[in-house]
């Protein structure tokens, strides 16, 4: 008895369990089916004027979606960085007849469409496109459309007709993943019996396309695409025949101008009579010579005249000069150790000639009338307050000489000045160029032909007759600097002569030669710590130590100038 009352339990409860199995399948197909369009149904037409008007019937199977959204890319990529873009028009949407209210956004390239289903079986979705007429070099006009396309369901039915203004030539038909699409199940049309493009495909999943294309007879529709050219760097400086042309053009006139001003305005007028002679080797007796300077030319005035610039090597050249005609005094410095570096102080004189405006500035700041003696490795800070005024009072110098029209640094500013100005225009009209034209390579061009300006001005300054008198003459005095022999000078007065040279030697070139010269002067091996009036040295030194003293002198006192 106790069995038979167990096994009746077993049974109700296995009983139970497949009536609940059986209800829930009975229930699974409508509670876990995923919500699809079934038939995505589109009826259009081509108008001649070649606007496309699509009506879509989207049915759907599995539930109703509470919205639909459809996402319509409205540029295509084409060739040659351009765009087609397209646009949609009297965008509507209904169900069973009665208006739906679809909402229409923009998202980047995107028309975004969202439809309220509002619970229908299936909606309409009506609309038209312009700028999907594309002309054909021929003179064809393609029309083509992506009928499905970023449906937010997949579709398991795709199906079109199109009914065209005529005959047509070509119909094709693309569906899959927008990268790349493959054809169509079935496509055709153009027969007695479908007159019309047709086109059938599916399955889809969401997002999925379903591309289509007709071509037309020229003149059968008009071609009403709207194309929009892309910006890339290589459009912008494209190197076509007409933009390299205007390029080259552009640059050939600026050298050419350039050229041409610079023969005009910045070239040295000639000068047809005898060069003027700055100094010379004048004998006083057989085999003998002294150095003479004529029109008291000195190495700093002949240095700015040589390359337009008081640069300094000319106030170097000054210093010594200073030093030989008995305005100061040049006094090396004992060494603190052998590996020291080398110093020098700069002692004031009174001798009895004249001064330039510039000597006379770049004196006062070496060796001040009153004060603690100016050392070498103080230079900076001493004649760095003046440099600028020794450069200004020698540009001054040579013109009121009559060398140059006008100053050399505010000609060379001048050209300059308009040369950046130039290059910020030049930039400016690049990029602007670059922006909005292919001619990118012409604001290059224009960016160059500013800084050719900027180089060219630092070529500008031009001599006189005059000055191209006293160069020829400057010429001369080198080739005797370079080959008059040494050893001619008056005797007795070796060292005074021999010393005189040193400062246009500095400037012309030679120095070492005549440097030697004042060795070999040396008749005794005595010290020769003052045997030089302009430059005393510590105890022990010989005149054979002159040639190291002075080349370290020279490159001294050029780098504290130059780091001033």
């Amino acid at each position: 008895m106790a069995t038979t009352f167990r096994h009746r339990w077993i049974f109700l409860g296995a009983s139970l369990v497949a009536l609940t199995l059986v209800l829930s399948g009975l229930a699974l197909p409508r509670a876990w089916a995923a919500e699809t369009v079934g038939s995505y149904r589109v009826a259009g037409s081509i108008a001649a004027d070649g606007s496309l008007s699509v009506k879509a019937t989207i049915t759907f199977e599995g539930g109703t979606p509470a919205t639909l959204v459809q996402r319509f890319r409205t540029d295509v990529d084409a060739p040659g960085d351009r765009q087609y873009v397209h646009q949609l028009a009297n965008v509507t949407a209904s169900a069973a007849g009665q208006p739906l209210a679809a909402t229409v956004a923009q998202d980047g390239p995107h028309t975004v469409v969202t439809i309220p289903t509002q619970g229908s079986a299936s909606v309409e979705l009506a609309y038209t496109v312009t700028g999907a007429a594309l002309r054909e070099p021929t003179g064809q006009t393609t029309v083509s459309w992506r009928l499905l396309q970023g449906l937010s369901l997949p579709v398991r039915e795709f199906s079109a007709e199109i009914v065209v203004p005529g005959m047509f030539e070509l119909v094709d038909c693309a569906a899959g993943a927008p990268v790349a699409p493959g054809a169509c199940t079935y496509y055709g049309g153009g027969t007695h019996e479908d007159p019309n493009p047709f086109f059938s495909d599916g399955p889809r999943g969401a997002g999925e396309i379903v591309l289509v294309t007709v071509r037309f007879p020229a003149g059968t529709v008009a071609a009403n695409e709207n194309v929009r050219q892309l910006w890339t760097l290589d459009r912008a400086f494209s190197s076509g025949p007409a933009e390299l042309l205007a390029a080259l053009g552009l640059l050939a006139l600026s050298a050419l101008g350039y050229w041409l001003l610079h023969r005009r305005i910045g070239r040295d007028s000639a000068h047809a009579g005898e060069p003027h002679r700055v100094a010379e080797f004048h004998p006083v007796g057989a085999g003998v010579v002294e150095f003479r300077v004529l029109d008291q030319l000195r190495p700093g005035q002949i240095g700015t005249l040589i390359d337009e610039r008081g640069d300094p090597v000319d106030i170097t050249a000054s210093l010594l000069d200073l030093a030989v005609r008995g305005h100061l005094r040049i006094t090396e410095l004992p060494r603190a150790s052998e590996h020291a570096l080398p110093d020098w102080t700069f002692v004031r004189l009174q001798p009895a000639d004249q001064l330039a405006d510039f000597e006379r500035t770049l004196l006062d700041a070496v060796a001040p009338a009153h004060g603690e003696p100016v050392k070498a490795s103080n230079l900076a800070g001493a004649v760095g307050a003046v440099i600028g005024q020794v450069q200004s009072e020698l540009y001054d110098d040579v013109v009121k000489r009559g060398w140059f029209a006008g100053r050399p640094d505010q000609t060379r500013g001048t050209w300059s000045r308009y040369g950046w100005y130039g290059l910020a225009a030049a930039v400016v009209a690049t990029g602007l160029l670059a922006a909005f034209t292919t001619f990118g390579l012409l604001g290059l061009a224009l960016v160059v032909a500013a800084l050719l300006a900027i180089m060219v001005g630092q070529e500008m300054p031009s001599r006189t007759s005059k000055g191209s008198a006293v160069l020829s003459g400057l010429a001369l005095l080198r080739a005797q600097l370079l080959g008059q022999p040494t050893d001619q000078m008056p005797p007795g007065r070796e060292l005074d002569e021999l010393s005189e040279i040193l400062p246009y030697a500095v400037v012309l070139g030679g120095v070492q030669r005549w440097l030697d010269a004042l060795v070999a002067a040396d008749g005794d091996d005595d010290a020769d710590s003052t045997d030089l009036a302009w430059y005393h040295a510590p105890e022990g030194w010989h005149l054979h130590d002159l040639p190291a003293s002075i080349e370290s002198f020279v490159t001294t006192i050029q780098g504290k100038l130059f780091t001033r």
